[in-house]
């Protein structure tokens, strides 16, 4: 071990197949939307391999990739490795990564039933039997021998295709109820041919399309295979039957990529998509029981919530795994790993587990503390300026600071005036939820970076006129952030009524058993009542809009998750329903057939969400022509928002 890392097991080489890895993490596959319309890699994504390939990973693995474009597509702007007129984009890929000493491979996929009908071209899906998807191709065709033959040819075509350009290796993706995994799995494959039935038989397809697949590609090409360790679902595979698969997989395969649950099942995706309400490392304990099995003699990888280097290097150091599969935590900061090396992992940009970085409906990767993620040229960092002004940056949250760390990096002469005692705004006050701690970790390294950037950081200070004119500025940066909405509602004055940032900081306890009524379905309210209803209290969140859009405003992926606990600790839901007025521990509700009820709480929070201090903002545009509105005070949305506009209006002055 370097003298200059604590790290004993992380850095170290290992041998996987005949490959050398230079460090025992691989960057786990996300799909990250930067193709053209036709599949194929824009310089964007050949430049964001490239800043993978800098992290310290041993091997990059580009997210779920689609075997065919006939029926095997799930999800847009996948890339295409089917098709022999795409290779050029493909060989620069390869090139990015081979510069910095890292391994490339795809992740394979074909999506059985899962397929999207708006994507694939064939009017029905796959699947070694008929169970449909809600959402998801209504259309399924029980896959015959001459459908069997067809995929297992596709993978190898594409494993084929991928070693010609370049590539070290492909990641059969063989989890998550992939179609792979259809086959696997008795909740899915209830065939009575040679190809279902009992574990045996069910084991046949995959193994024949691994068998295929390292046939076609010999020994030195690396063939990896990720399997949910259990598919949590009751009616799914357990780990003593995957254990029993992996015994014969593994003559050939090199290595085994751990994840579990399913992608298409709500509780299933606690595990295959761990977000901040799960511990990390949520797949650990699957992991950990495969690579015990001594008749397992390949290595052993883990996905799923593993956010820093301590942590990877004290599961390889245990014992449980031989590597870690890591993606949010080197899109929150590609140098973690190196920050780790250099022994320095404080600095760090820690990861929020949002699944922001998911991306959406035509939307490419982003990340929500790391502004400048999957970006190029003019946003792919804060170039020096060319000349140097002096800007005040007026507040410390979210944005301020994003502010002030850009401004001094780009050479500005910067100040923030900050009123509180602080840095932080209402991260201080939300990250004190139980399962925010990868909030509080962000907001400490907020603080100690923002502190360290260079900037004249003044606490206790709040802005004026005078004192910011006295600095004679070229511009002025305004993130005041926003405040708490108050409807006109009777009563919330009431001594049994606290504000959601009160709750939530811990200023103001509730018994446990206490009955809560929590106005205002939102994000904030919604988390604040599933805090409480964890805490042994009983809780009832009342809002104008629909249940169904309760808790928006982050990630689809994580909203269903939210919602999915707070019905699981018992959180009643009341939508579509305007509140009146406040008496006491009444509170007066009016549904949208006029009928009005009068439920009894010991206390109340209010959750109205935030709105903008137009004074506040209004008093700064009156000083100097160069005046930039960033983060809540421009719109009110979400830390993603505030970090975004901060960085953009800074590399912009």
């Amino acid at each position: 071990m370097a003298s200059f890392n604590n790290f004993t097991h992380l850095f170290t080489p290992l041998k996987v197949g005949n490959t050398i890895f230079k460090s025992r993490v691989e960057f786990s596959p996300m799909v990250c939307d930067m193709t053209t319309s036709a599949g194929e890699a824009t310089q964007g994504y050949i430049d964001f391999v490239e800043r993978q390939a800098e992290s310290g990973a041993a091997i990059i693995h580009l997210g779920a990739t689609p075997v065919d474009r006939l029926n095997s597509v799930d999800y847009r702007a996948e890339l295409d490795v089917t098709d022999e007129l795409k290779i050029a984009g493909l060989v620069m890929m390869a090139e990015a990564a081979h510069r910095h000493g890292a391994k490339l491979s795809v992740e394979l996929v074909h999506a059985g039933r899962g397929a999207d009908a708006e994507l694939i071209t064939t009017p029905y899906a796959i699947a070694p039997s008929n169970f449909t998807i809600p959402g998801r191709c209504p259309y399924i065709k029980e896959m015959d021998r001459h459908d069997i033959d067809r995929v297992i040819a596709s993978f190898v075509d594409c494993a084929t295709r991928l070693q010609r350009c370049g590539f070290d290796g492909v990641l059969i993706h063989g989890a998550h109820g992939n179609l792979i995994a259809q086959f696997l799995s008795p909740m899915t494959n209830t065939r009575t041919d040679m190809w279902g039935g009992c574990p045996e038989r069910r084991r046949r397809f995959p193994l024949a399309l691994l068998k295929a697949v390292r046939e076609a590609v010999g020994p030195d090409f690396l063939v990896e295979l990720r399997i949910s360790g259990d598919e949590i679902v009751p009616e799914g595979m357990r780990t003593p039957e995957v254990i029993d698969f992996l015994k014969e997989a593994q003559a050939y395969i090199d290595l085994i990529n751990v994840s579990a649950g399913l992608i298409v099942e709500t509780r299933g995706q606690f595990y295959s998509m761990p977000p901040y309400f799960r511990p990390r490392g949520a797949n650990v304990p699957y992991a950990r029981e495969i690579k015990a099995c001594k008749d397992i003699r390949i290595p052993v990888s883990v996905a799923g919530g593993i956010t820093t280097a301590e942590m990877a290097d004290a599961l390889i150091g245990e014992g449980s795994v031989d590597m870690v599969s890591i993606a949010r935590a080197l899109l929150a900061d590609p140098d973690m790993l190196n920050k780790s090396w250099r022994g320095q992992p404080e600095k760090a940009r820690p990861c929020l587990r949002c699944w922001m970085c998911a991306g959406g409906y035509g939307t490419h990767i982003h990340c929500a503390v790391n502004p400048q993620l999957a970006r190029t040229w003019r946003y792919s960092r804060p170039w020096p300026a060319d000349k140097r002004k002096k800007v005040v940056v007026v507040g410390g949250g979210v944005a301020g600071t994003q502010a002030a760390r850009t401004l001094a990096e780009k050479g500005h002469d910067t100040v923030l005036f900050e009123k509180s005692g602080a840095l932080g705004g209402l991260l201080k006050d939300i990250s004190r939820l139980p399962f925010k701690d990868d909030m509080l970790f962000y907001t400490e390294w907020l603080q100690r970076e923002t502190h360290a950037c260079g900037a004249d950081i003044r606490l206790n200070t709040e802005a004026t006129a005078e004192n910011v004119m006295a600095e004679k500025p070229d511009a002025i940066v305004v993130a005041v952030g926003a405040v708490p909405a108050r409807p006109p509602i009777p009563g919330l004055d009431g001594e049994k009524v606290h504000n959601v940032l009160d709750v939530d900081s811990g200023r103001v306890k509730f018994p446990q058993g206490s009955r809560i009524i929590v106005l205002g379905g939102g994000l904030s309210g919604c988390e604040s009542a599933l805090a409480l209803a964890m805490e042994g209290c009983a809780v009832t969140i009342v809002d104008r809009i629909k249940t169904d859009d309760f808790a928006s405003g982050g990630h689809d992926l994580a909203r269903n998750m939210l919602m999915q606990l707070l019905a699981d600790n018992k959180v009643e839901l009341i939508g579509e329903t305007l509140v009146r007025s406040v008496a006491g521990g009444k509170v007066e509700i009016e549904d949208k057939n006029w009928k009005i009820r009068y439920p009894e709480a010991d206390f109340i929070v209010e959750a109205f969400g935030m709105k903008k201090n137009q004074a506040m903002i209004d008093r700064f545009f009156e000083l100097i022509p160069d005046v930039y509105c960033v983060g809540d005070c421009a719109q009110v949305k979400n830390i993603m928002n505030a970090n975004f506009t901060a960085y953009d209006r800074s590399c912009n002055i």
